[in-house]
């Protein structure tokens, strides 16, 4: 069930029920968009309302960070026991496809990393069957160049396809994606990485207490510390603002049109 956390709609949701959601729309083939999102996903919703209205059409958004986790709990009563990380519930749907033969496709990243990837899951889930590959041109899309990437997916016969764009990037193309493609759409962020042996994920306790963030600020600095720097504190404002209604958050409107741009 969604519930608004500073206006953006994330579903109260468990890694169970994410995975069946997932596996029901494979099987049916009907379109399906899904993301995970951490604090700094929410907060690219609070500071573009258009963007918010891209997320709250997902047919599901997942408490990937702790804090959006404790912000349903505390805001809306939702008991959630456990967040609904990408990287993990990335491990769980390939499982999954693995086990009822539901080829996949792997969209986004550089091709070193999809290397690394494919050989990984390879080794570990022997069984799944990966349709087709295709890494980021890290630039916007051409006219039409929708239905090429469509086309190229459907004719790889795959049934789930992984989006591993970065926030926003790969919620834009997610959204953009999901009117021509009869399956679902995962944005998962990081998880290539993760699973590429790339990026290491820190130490169970550390996730448990939302102490992820320090973990990758502390390996990449450059490039994160706006991100939890000045995004963390804002959010946690924004939410005692919410909380104490002093801020009253209506959601936006729960879709927009396709965008003319988006990245390829």
């Amino acid at each position: 069930m969604k519930r608004n956390v500073l206006g953006v709609l994330v579903d109260a949701t468990t890694y169970d029920e994410a995975v069946r959601a997932v596996t029901d729309a494979a099987r049916q083939r009907r379109p399906f968009a899904l993301t995970a999102l951490a604090v700094h996903g929410v907060m690219t919703g609070v500071r573009d309302h258009q963007h918010a209205a891209r997320l709250n059409s997902f047919d599901l958004v997942t408490p990937d960070g702790q804090p959006v986790r404790w912000a349903l709990n505390a805001l809306h009563h939702a008991g959630l026991t456990d967040r609904v990380s990408g990287p993990t519930l990335t491990l769980r749907v390939l499982q999954a496809a693995a086990n009822e033969g539901l080829p996949v496709y792997l969209y986004g990243s550089t091709e070193q990393t999809l290397d690394r990837l494919v050989l990984n899951l390879q080794n570990t889930l022997p069984t799944l069957k990966i349709a087709g590959r295709e890494a980021s041109k890290f630039r916007t899309a051409h006219p039409g160049e929708d239905r090429e990437i469509a086309n190229r997916i459907i004719a790889s016969g795959a049934r789930i396809v992984l989006v591993g764009l970065g926030c926003p990037r790969q919620e834009t193309f997610v959204h953009a994606m999901r009117p021509v493609l009869p399956m679902p759409l995962l944005a998962i962020g990081a998880a290539f990485d993760f699973h590429a042996g790339i990026l290491r994920r820190p130490p169970q306790w550390i996730r448990r207490h939302g102490l992820e963030w320090l973990w990758r600020l502390a390996a990449e600095p450059g490039r994160l510390w706006r991100r939890y720097l000045i995004l963390n504190p804002l959010y946690l404002l924004l939410l005692a603002a919410q909380k104490t209604r002093l801020r009253r958050l209506l959601p936006p409107p729960p879709s927009i049109q396709r965008p003319a741009e988006y990245p390829a």
